[in-house]
């Protein structure tokens, strides 16, 4: 085999993460030696990805747009994985009950929100200023924000095929955005907590760390033939084959039984792979804890110390890559509506964010608005990010709870589904997709604050 720097195959992964490493570095310099950077919060993952997106446009580096792809994509589910493996304490499942259909009614009302807020911009543009405009373009909105790009890849290509002239573009360019104010607005909202004393004393203060937040008397021994990080390294990526493997053969089952539904819903599986990963993580922290109540092993191999720190490198991992990948020219002739819908939707969202929060997330609103605003704007990635800034050892529910309320999310959003393909038909189904969307954003509202509404601790 050729080692040499003629093999593109061989070297092209190495020189893509050395570009993040890099960038990395250079990141955490900056903030480390320029009080302005460090007094701003901003992660060091979302400088770093600005800095990348930076050198791509200037020629410094030339990114691989399909790897930083895969990687933002594999670095979710990674991420999400170390998470569910942790060993909960009694208190964060005592605040878990409940909290998943909650998480799901907020999400989804969200994207309603999004949805109707996006529809009134683009129906009233196509019947003044601009009126060649695809008036259910509004809906890219919350594919955009609400579910990131791949459901708004897939949805601007397919209006695109309807009459939307750049359809598949102007979905991503949203999408990118998205992920933008997710990081800029969230800091900016993260400085304002923190000026105004509502982030907790351990997101802003060092805490002093016992041997016992590093490894607890029931693991096994530090002193093993087998590094402990090889061993929380090897269950994420087993979970993840099984995840591939789960995924796999639901898709092959839907399309065996339709191909019409398998169009819809396969890319809906793989989008949310994640969830899935998840789920089949929690199922394997269940195993091990009935084995070892069956005395057939000892030791609790999960350790939480690590397991958070490698969700945190593939978070950072995936940030970078996420940021550094977005095409700015994907905007091109819909300027207007696409600077509209993006400013417009994120006020909105922010605002809907703060009420309903509020509503559900009593005992840690903040961290539940900070982490869902992320989430609602950009992308999983972003809410976890951000949430890190205000509660950095992840000692509320919040970070659970943009998985759980994801998985609900998936069931309640179903309707969603059925909105996009309508409103695309004509003028007509186009209004009544805004009226339809209106009314199950009422009976969401309702159910937030019915079921939602519980004494604070």
């Amino acid at each position: 085999m050729d080692y040499s720097a003629s093999n593109n195959m061989v070297w092209n992964v190495v020189i893509q993460f050395g570009y993040i490493a890099a960038v990395i570095l250079i990141a955490n310099f900056v903030r480390q030696k320029f009080s302005l950077v460090r007094k701003s919060m901003m992660p060091v993952a979302v400088l770093a990805g600005f800095l990348l997106l930076i050198a791509k446009y200037i020629g410094i580096a030339k990114i691989n747009q399909d790897f930083m792809e895969i990687l933002t994509y594999h670095g979710i589910a990674l991420g999400f994985i170390a998470m569910s493996l942790r060993v909960p304490d009694k208190a964060m499942q005592e605040a878990q009950k409940g909290a998943g259909f909650k998480s799901g009614a907020v999400i989804v009302s969200t994207y309603m929100v999004q949805g109707v807020t996006g529809l009134i911009i683009t129906i009233l543009l196509g019947y003044t200023i601009m009126p060649k405009m695809f008036k259910a373009a509004g809906l890219l909105l919350p594919m955009g924000y609400g579910q990131g790009p791949g459901q708004a890849n897939n949805i601007g290509a397919s209006y695109q095929s309807l009459g939307f002239e750049g359809g598949h573009s102007f979905g991503l360019a949203i999408a990118a955005m998205g992920y933008v104010i997710a990081c800029v607005v969230g800091v900016i909202m993260l400085n304002i907590l923190r000026k105004h004393g509502r982030m907790r004393k351990d997101a802003v203060q060092d805490e002093v760390y016992t041997a016992d937040f590093f490894h607890s008397k029931d693991e096994m021994p530090i002193s093993e033939s087998i590094d402990k990080l090889s061993v929380q390294l090897a269950m994420i990526v087993l979970v993840y084959v099984v995840t591939y493997l789960v995924s796999r053969g639901i898709t092959s089952g839907i399309s065996a039984i339709s191909e019409g539904l398998a169009g819809t819903v396969n890319t809906l599986i793989w989008g949310f792979n994640f969830i899935i990963g998840s789920a089949l993580a929690m199922l394997l922290r269940v195993i091990l804890e009935k084995l070892r109540a069956g005395k057939i092993i000892e030791r609790q191999y999960q350790n939480n110390y690590l397991l958070n720190r490698l969700s945190g490198l593939f978070f950072d991992m995936m940030i970078v890559a996420g940021i550094a990948g977005i095409n700015i020219e994907d905007i091109r002739g819909l300027v207007l509506p696409f600077i509209l819908l993006t400013v417009v939707g994120a006020i909105t969202t922010w605002i809907h964010l703060t009420r309903v929060c509020k509503a559900v997330y009593k005992d840690y609103y903040y961290e539940g608005l900070i982490s869902m605003f992320g989430m609602l704007t950009g992308t999983i990635s972003s809410g976890v990010i951000l949430l890190r800034e205000i509660d950095p050892g992840m000692k509320t529910p919040a970070a659970n709870n943009l998985v759980t309320g994801s998985s609900f999310g998936i069931l309640l959003g179903a309707p969603v589904l059925v909105l996009v393909g309508l409103a695309p038909k004509s003028n007509l189904l186009c209004f009544v997709t805004l009226v339809l969307a209106a009314i199950y954003l009422a009976v969401l509202l309702f159910l937030i604050y019915k079921v939602g509404n519980r004494k604070a601790r």
